[in-house]
C-alpha cells in the first residue's frame, strides 16, 4: 500500500510503499480517507515530541477518518505502531474508534478532532470547568486557540477573553464568542497591566497555548489581582512562544493559582478519546469553524514543509 513514511527521525516523510496492516481480533482494519497534519504529528515525525518511540521506519499520523470493512465511517486515533493514519490503510484498537455524525464531513472531522480536543479535554478533564465561569485563552489566534474560544462559549462560559499577536485575527474572534480581546503587542510591563483588569474582574480558567513571555506576565498579573483563596486554574497546553519561562516563586506562594498541564500523559487515553467524541458530536450543532486545506497524500513531501496560516492541512487518500 502507499503511505507517508518516516525513514529517519528529523527527515520529511516520503510517499512510498509499505506493508499492509493485518489486524488482530481486537483491532480494526481501516480504509483511510483523511488525516490531518497537526503539531503533535509533526513533532512525532521529527522525533522531538515527548511521546515519540524513536523506532523507524514508521507510517506517520496520529489520527484520522476512514471506513471499517463493514462500511461504517469512523474517527480513529493512535494506530498500532508502526502503522499511522497517513496511509491507504491502517489498523487501530477497536476501542480507539468513534462513530461520526452523518452531517460532519471527513475532512472537517479529521481537522477538528485534535485541536478541538486540546481545549475540550483541558476544560472538562483538567480544569473541571463549570458553566458560568470565565475563561481566558492565551494564544487564541491560532487554529487550536480559535476553537478554544468557540468551545468555551459552547460549554457555557459566562465570558471568554482572547489574547493573540495577530491583531486582525484577534478582532475576528468576537464573532466566534470572544467577549474581550487583548493584543500581545505591548512590552512586558504594559502587557502585565493589560492583564490586570480582567483578573481584577475575575478569571476562573486560563488555557495557555503559548507559554513564554506572555504567560510570565499573565501569571504575575493573576497573582497580583487574584482574590485570596479564590483559585485560578491555569492549564498549559502548548508552547508556541517558548519552551521555558522565568517565574519568581512568590508568584505561586502568594496566590491561589493552580498551574497544571494538559496533554498526552496527563489525561488517560480513554478520557482523551471521550474529549474527541465530545468535539466531533458538538461540531455541527455548535457551528464550530475551522479552515481546512485538503491535499492528496501523494503530495505529502511538498505539503509537509508548507505552513498554511489559519488553515489545517488535511491529507486525503
Amino acid at each position: 500500500m502507499k503511505a507517508a513514511l518516516v525513514l529517519q527521525a528529523g527527515q520529511t516523510p516520503v510517499y512510498s510503499d509499505f506493508r499492509e496492516p493485518v489486524p488482530s481480533e481486537e483491532e480494526n482494519l481501516i480504509n483511510v480517507t483523511a488525516a490531518s497534519l497537526s503539531h503533535v504529528t509533526r513533532g512525532m515525525a521529527s522525533g522531538t515530541h515527548y511521546s515519540t518511540s524513536g523506532q523507524v521506519p514508521f507510517v506517520v499520523g496520529l489520527d484520522g477518518v476512514g471506513r471499517l470493512t463493514d462500511g461504517r465511517r469512523v474517527y480513529f486515533v493512535l494506530p498500532v505502531a508502526p502503522f499511522g493514519s497517513m496511509a491507504e490503510q491502517t489498523k487501530v484498537e477497536a476501542s480507539h474508534c468513534l462513530a461520526l455524525p452523518d452531517e460532519l464531513d471527513d475532512v472537517t472531522a479529521a481537522a477538528i478532532a485534535i485541536p478541538g480536543m486540546s481545549s475540550w479535554g483541558a476544560l472538562l478533564e483538567r480544569a473541571k470547568f463549570q458553566a458560568g465561569e470565565t475563561v481566558l485563552v492565551n494564544g487564541a489566534t491560532g487554529i487550536s486557540g480559535r476553537l478554544a474560544v468557540q468551545i468555551a462559549k459552547y460549554l457555557g462560559a459566562k465570558k471568554v477573553i482572547a489574547t493573540g499577536r495577530n491583531t486582525e485575527v484577534l478582532k475576528s474572534l468576537t464573532a466566534l464568542g470572544a467577549d474581550v480581546t487583548i493584543p500581545l503587542v505591548e512590552d512586558g510591563e504594559a502587557l502585565e497591566k493589560a492583564f490586570l483588569e480582567p483578573f481584577h474582574e475575575g478569571v476562573d480558567v486560563v488555557l495557555d497555548y503559548l507559554w513564554g513571555p506572555s504567560m510570565e506576565r499573565l501569571l504575575r498579573a493573576a497573582a497580583r489581582a487574584g482574590e485570596d483563596g479564590v483559585p485560578i486554574r491555569c492549564i498549559q497546553i502548548g508552547s508556541v512562544s517558548a519552551f521555558n519561562i522565568s517565574l519568581p516563586s512568590p508568584v505561586l506562594r502568594s496566590s491561589s493559582i493552580e498551574l497544571m498541564g494538559s496533554g498526552i500523559g496527563s489525561i488517560p487515553p480513554d478520557r482523551f478519546l471521550k474529549a474527541s467524541e465530545g468535539v466531533l458530536q458538538a461540531a455541527v450543532p455548535g457551528k464550530f469553524q475551522i479552515a481546512t486545506t485538503p491535499v492528496p497524500l501523494s503530495q505529502v513531501e511538498a505539503a509537509w514543509s508548507t505552513e498554511i496560516a489559519q488553515s489545517r492541512t488535511v491529507f486525503v487518500v
